[in-house]
């Protein structure tokens, strides 16, 4: 039978049956005992359920919590002409708008990741939820989420699963600018745009609290075996500064995330300066609601090239896995470089075809997007699990300090000083942005660099962190009988 933790008894379940306790956790399955009384209604409504703690469910519900956490992200880009024109900002005052928002949550991610290495993960994430600002959630996502789904399965589930929670981060992103267009239009003001995905994260935070398990850490790692002792946070520190797989792989991440936060940021307003140029729309005035239509498409296409670049990721590299055990960072580098190139077509056909840089976007996008699961996936082999969290929270604490948290910055500044040495006009205006977003592709080349060296180390530091869990169970017991 099935029995919870208070002793009471649930119908319906045979003996051979495992025990999921209250926190989650699997225990051998108990046999009857005349200690057991019959479960009260409240009981059975719990254990209900319980029974619905399954890992898929959990992978699920975490994947939804990161949808909503990048649509908080991202809605303030899908206004971003609007807020351009209320405040009368220049493209470095705007771009400084979006820095400052990443940069408040790239500082509180190492913290959490300390927290989710040695404390109950999920209700961290709850608590961040319910009671922390949303770039605080943000932070909690982003450090933990990674590990749960880490620790829930193994091979290739574990590719499969982590696929689908970093779908989250173009369709989250591709959505944001679609709530935060279709918001503005709908109320008539683009104050709106931010006011709608906060109140969606209770319902997040409700399921992770209810149904998502805590794991013990590790758990599918094991195989038989146990994990050594919990190390201090500056010994893991020192050992993931020595892990170069990790390292390089963490650079390589930043360049990805300097690309698609000044594309997520830039590329709706740079598509509609060249339709101005075109003469097939005109500029908005300060009073008006702008065109969103841009921002509609781009959001789309993010969605879509999100769940084509991670379909096709996954089945790329459980392919390549059976001809190179370095797949996973050869198949990031490929897809790097072959990115870049359609990246840099978007500036050369975008004057004179919108649709033709609409095609690039796709491409490129796709081609981007096809790294984000595999790239936690290296992560997950590399480090040990004790200390998974750290290390995805310094991943993402790089990835921003080198990436996303001063790319639309820079970018907006680049464009500002060559603006400025020309008279302004909508030409030029067009022109000094797609200027200043022809850095991307060299960065992204860059990217694909880096992933090429985490291929040279990958095979060793793999093994280095099996070894540390290579420690048999079973201890040789018979000198303490010996005679």
């Amino acid at each position: 039978m099935c029995v919870e933790s208070d002793g009471c008894e649930i119908e319906g379940c045979s003996s051979s049956d495992e025990v999921r306790t209250l926190s989650g956790s699997m225990s051998p399955a108990l046999k009857s005992s005349p200690d057991l009384h019959p479960c009260k209604p409240g009981h059975k409504f719990r254990a209900a359920l319980l029974r619905c703690r399954s890992p898929a469910a959990a992978a699920g519900i975490l994947t939804f919590g990161n949808i909503l956490n990048y649509m908080d992200r991202y809605t303030v880009a899908g206004v971003v002409q609007d807020i351009q024109k209320h405040f009368d900002k220049t493209d470095s005052g705007v771009g400084l708008l979006q820095t400052v928002f990443i940069c408040s949550f790239m500082v509180a991610a190492p913290i959490f990741g300390y927290l989710g290495d040695r404390f109950n993960r999920k209700v961290i994430l709850s608590c961040g939820i319910f009671f922390c600002l949303p770039v605080l959630t943000s932070s909690f996502y982003s450090s933990i989420s990674p590990t749960i789904i880490g620790d829930l399965f193994t091979n290739n589930s574990r590719t499969m699963m982590l696929s689908v929670f970093y779908l989250a981060i173009p369709l989250g992103s591709g959505l944001g600018y679609i709530l935060g267009s279709s918001a503005k239009v709908a109320a008539g003001d683009w104050h709106w745009a931010l006011r709608v995905s906060p109140m969606l994260g209770i319902t997040a935070g409700t399921l992770i609290l209810v149904f998502v398990p805590e794991p013990k850490r590790g758990c599918f790692d094991q195989m038989g075996v146990r994990i050594r002792t919990r190390t201090s946070w500056c010994c893991d520190m020192k050992a993931l500064a020595k892990n170069r797989s990790y390292v390089f792989s963490s650079l390589a991440s930043a360049a990805v995330s300097f690309a698609t936060g000044a594309f997520g940021m830039w590329i709706p307003l740079y598509l509609t300066r060249a339709q101005e140029v075109q003469k097939t729309a005109v500029p908005c005035g300060k009073n008006q609601i702008c065109n969103s239509t841009d921002s509609m498409i781009f959001g789309a296409i993010t969605c879509v090239t999100g769940l084509l670049g991670v379909v096709i990721g996954a089945a790329t590299t459980r392919l390549c896995r059976q001809k190179t055990e370095r797949a996973d960072p050869l198949v990031c580098a490929v897809s790097m470089l072959g990115s870049a190139i359609f990246i840099c077509l978007i500036f050369v056909v975008a004057k004179k075809s919108i649709v033709g840089a609409y095609v690039c976007i796709f491409v490129g996008e796709t081609l981007l997007f096809l790294n984000w699961a595999i790239t936690a996936d290296i992560l997950m082999f590399v480090v040990i699990p004790t200390r998974r969290s750290t290390a995805v929270a310094f991943q993402g604490f790089t990835s921003h300090l080198l990436g996303d948290a001063g790319s639309p910055y820079l970018i907006g500044l680049i464009s500002d000083g060559l603006q400025k040495r020309y008279a302004t006009s909508t030409l030029w205006k067009f022109l000094s942005l797609g200027y200043a977003l022809m850095l991307c592709p060299f960065i992204i080349v860059l990217g694909g660099m880096f992933f090429l060296a985490t291929a040279l180390f990958f095979l060793d530091d793999k093994e280095k962190a099996e070894k540390h869990y290579n420690i048999p169970i079973v201890k040789n017991i018979s000198k303490k009988y010996q005679i």
